[in-house]
C-alpha cells in the first residue's frame, strides 16, 4: 500500500513535535519523508516518553528515513540544499530567521526550485511583532485560549497531558501541504505554508470570541462539563467512570427511559436544551445517582439498548483490549529495530483507493540512511567519510 502521497518527496528539519509530526502525517500518507538530524544525539524526541524504554520516537518517526546534517556548517547546509533542489515539501519549525540565517530560506530555495512548497511552524508565525520570540505547543495553548479554560473553576487552569498545541498546528501545516501540492498541480507553482502555534489553537476555539465580542462572555473553566450543554458528563459507576452525551432534547428524553424516570425527559427543567443548561448540576446529580447503582457494563448495554452517544472512559489497556480497535485496525504492531514488534496507534484518516499505512520503522540511528540518501545525490563511502570526520553529518 503506497499511499495517496506515493512519489512526493518531503525533507523534514527542526525537532520535536510540530515539524516532526507533520512529516508523521504526510509519511502515514504515502510521502518519502526525510529526516535530518543533527550529528551526534539527534532529535531530542528520541529521549522523550514515559517509562524505562523511550518508545514515542517509534511513533512519529515511523515512516521516515534519517540522514544527519549539521545545519550550523557551510557543508551540511550545501548537503541540505542539495537534497531539497529535487524535493516536494519542506517542512521546518525553527524560529523563523533561521533557515534565513544558514541560506535555506524559502525565497532562496524556490528561486532553484519553483515547486517546492515551504510548510513553516512557529509560535507566532513569520511575521508580525511577536515573530522573533521562542515559542514553544503550550505557549500557544496559553495564548490561544485553550490553558485558561481548562480544569476546575476553582484552581489554576491545567493542561492536557499531551502536547495539543503542537501537533495541532502540525495537522493544519499537513492540510496546508495538501492544499499546496492542488495548486501545484494546476500551475506548477509551491507557496509556503506559515502555521502558527497560537493560531491553530485560536482555530479551534467555537464560539469563544464572537462570544465575547457580542455578548461580553468570557469564557471560564467549567471542570468536567461543558458549559450549558446538558446532560455531557463523565459518570460514576460501580466500578469505575462512563461517559454520557445525551444534550438533544429526543435523546435526554431516550436517557431518562433508560434510568426508568421517562418522566424527566418531559420535566420542564430539563426538556429543553436551554432548561438543561440552566439546570446542568441537578441534572447531573440525577444522573449519577442513577448509574452508581451499576456497573459501567450494566450502564453500557442500556445506552446501546436505547441508541445513546456514550462510551467508557478508556486507557491504554482498554484500547488493547476492545475488539473494536482491532476490527478497524485503530492500533497496529509494528516491527521495530529496537524493541520488536511494538503496538502503536494506526494510520487515520482512512482513505478507501489508496489508504495510508505504517510501512518503515521509525530509524533507530541518527543518520541511519546517510549512505542510501546521500548516495542517491552521487556521494560515495569516501566523500560521506570526510563530512562525517569534519563534524557536517
Amino acid at each position: 500500500m503506497a499511499g495517496a502521497l506515493e512519489g512526493i518527496r518531503v525533507i523534514e528539519l527542526g525537532q520535536l513535535i510540530a515539524g516532526p509530526f507533520c512529516g508523521q502525517l504526510l509519511g502515514d500518507m504515502g510521502a518519502d519523508v526525510i529526516k535530518v538530524e543533527p550529528p551526534g544525539l539527534g532529535d531530542p524526541l528520541r529521549e522523550w516518553g514515559q517509562g524505562t524504554h523511550k518508545v514515542q520516537w517509534e511513533v512519529i518517526a515511523r515512516n521516515k528515513r534519517s540522514v544527519s546534517a549539521n545545519l550550523r556548517d557551510p557543508a551540511g547546509q550545501d548537503l541540505v540544499r542539495r537534497l531539497i533542489a529535487d524535493a516536494d515539501v519542506l517542512v521546518e519549525n525553527f524560529k523563523p530567521g533561521t533557515l534565513e540565517k544558514w541560506g535555506l530560506g524559502p525565497d532562496e530555495l524556490r528561486a532553484a526550485n519553483p515547486g517546492l512548497i515551504v510548510a513553516r511552524m512557529s509560535g507566532y508565525g513569520q511575521d508580525g511583532p511577536y515573530s522573533d520570540r521562542a515559542g514553544f505547543g503550550g505557549i500557544g495553548e496559553a495564548m490561544g485560549g485553550w490553558r485558561y479554560i481548562v480544569g476546575e473553576p476553582d484552581r489554576p487552569p491545567s493542561r492536557m497531558g499531551i502536547s495539543i498545541g503542537d501537533t495541532l498546528t502540525a495537522t493544519y501545516g499537513c492540510m496546508g501541504v495538501l492544499a499546496a501540492l492542488h495548486h501545484r498541480s494546476r500551475t506548477g507553482q509551491g507557496q509556503v505554508i506559515d502555521a502558527a502555534l497560537y493560531e491553530s489553537v485560536l482555530q479551534v476555539m467555537e464560539g469563544l470570541v464572537p462570544e465575547y465580542a457580542i455578548n461580553g462572555v468570557i469564557r471560564e473553566r467549567s471542570g468536567s462539563v461543558l458549559k450549558g450543554i446538558a446532560p455531557s458528563n463523565v459518570y460514576a459507576c460501580k466500578d469505575g467512570e462512563y461517559m454520557i452525551g445525551a444534550n438533544k432534547d429526543s435523546l435526554w428524553q431516550r436517557l431518562a427511559e433508560a434510568m426508568g424516570q421517562p418522566e424527566l425527559g418531559r420535566d420542564p427543567r430539563f426538556a429543553t436544551h436551554l432548561a438543561r443548561g440552566q439546570n446542568q448540576t441537578e441534572i447531573d446529580a440525577l444522573i449519577e445517582d442513577w448509574t452508581r447503582t451499576m456497573s459501567v457494563d450494566e450502564v453500557d448495554a442500556l445506552m446501546i439498548q436505547h441508541a445513546i452517544p456514550a462510551g467508557q472512559v478508556y486507557r491504554a489497556p482498554e484500547m488493547l483490549a476492545d475488539p473494536h480497535f482491532a476490527a478497524r485496525g485503530a492500533i497496529v504492531e509494528v516491527e521495530t529495530e529496537r524493541f520488536g514488534p511494538l503496538k502503536m496507534q494506526g494510520v487515520f484518516p482512512r482513505l478507501s483507493a489508496t489508504p495510508g499505512a505504517v510501512r518503515r520503522p521509525a530509524p533507530a540511528r541518527v543518520g541511519q540512511h546517510n549512505a542510501e540518501v546521500y548516495g542517491e545525490l552521487g556521494l560515495g563511502a569516501a566523500e560521506l567519510e570526510k563530512l562525517s570526520a569534519k563534524g557536517a553529518i
